[in-house]
């Protein structure tokens, strides 16, 4: 008799597929690789586009290569013709050409999935991931697609030019980014803001929703933003409705920080525990 395994027990069951479309971390704290352990975790298969690769550890970011656009076109086409893909989470995307070779790629398949945009601009540790003229492309060519974007604070005010220095501003910035740009929903999230609190402020149509978190104090934060929006992907893919995916993806985050907050991972910003409660792979 055949041993049963979780691999058999998979194959058996619909699986729900979803879609990072990111950078590659070296010290598998974020990007891609936080995306791939997030999807694990939350019971759906992961599959990845890889847009650029970079070099770097717990202390920061040494140096970055896109990938060819042509092979970022073809790991989608490769993708998409192969799975049934639910929703896809877009991150680092650092040239303007592999932002045009994405938006083009999901028009020629015709992708009507959920899309969740994380416009990464800046690391944990202050480097650049982005080149200077790629967020106006990202703006003008996948903001329309996507049904949630996620900029934390310093994005949102890079993106709009402006100060943004309580809930209030946070509220605002949410605004004139759906006014800006037709967004159907956007989550501006204030873990950059003084105070023992987080608050992020989504707004989904004409509606406001605040979340609010306890403030965690650690220095492992590493890939925080790409595990939140992965985890809102995921939650998506599971045909939950904006404001519920991105509650149940706060409370993922909370408990992944909070549950790495006394771990020893190497000698900078380390990375959350992707894994504190993982579902088992049959849920899959």
């Amino acid at each position: 008799m055949q041993k049963k395994t979780y691999f058999n027990d998979i194959i058996m069951r619909k699986t729900t597929f979803v879609l990072t479309i990111a950078g590659s971390d070296s010290c598998g704290g974020a990007g891609i690789q936080a995306d791939l352990k997030t999807f694990s975790s939350l019971g759906v298969y992961g599959s990845s586009v890889i847009t650029a690769v970079t070099a770097q550890n717990t202390l920061g970011v040494k140096d970055i290569q896109a990938i060819n656009p042509q092979i970022v076109a073809s790991q989608l086409d490769s993708v998409l013709t192969d799975f049934d893909i639910k929703a896809i989470k877009i991150g680092m995307i650092f040239t303007s050409a592999n932002v045009i070779a994405i938006s083009e790629r999901l028009a020629s398949h015709n992708y009507h999935g959920k899309i969740v945009l994380d416009p990464v601009m800046v690391s944990t540790q202050g480097n650049d991931l982005i080149l200077s003229q790629t967020m106006a492309a990202i703006c003008e060519n996948l903001f329309p697609i996507s049904d949630l974007i996620t900029p934390n604070l310093r994005e949102a005010e890079a993106i709009l030019d402006m100060k943004i220095t309580n809930v209030e501003d946070m509220k605002t910035a949410a605004q004139l980014l759906v006014t800006k740009y037709d967004l159907k929903a956007v989550l501006v999230k204030g873990g950059h803001l003084e105070g023992s609190k987080i608050t992020d402020v989504l707004l989904a149509g004409s509606n406001f929703t605040t979340f609010q978190s306890d403030k965690i104090n650690t220095r492992n934060t590493h890939g925080t933003g790409c595990t939140l929006s992965s985890a809102i992907a995921a939650y998506l893919a599971k045909n939950q409705d904006i404001e519920t995916a991105c509650r149940n993806a706060k409370t993922y985050i909370h408990h992944a920080i909070a549950s790495a907050q006394d771990i020893d991972l190497g000698h900078g910003n380390g990375s959350v525990n992707h894994f504190f409660n993982p579902i088992p792979l049959m849920t899959f």
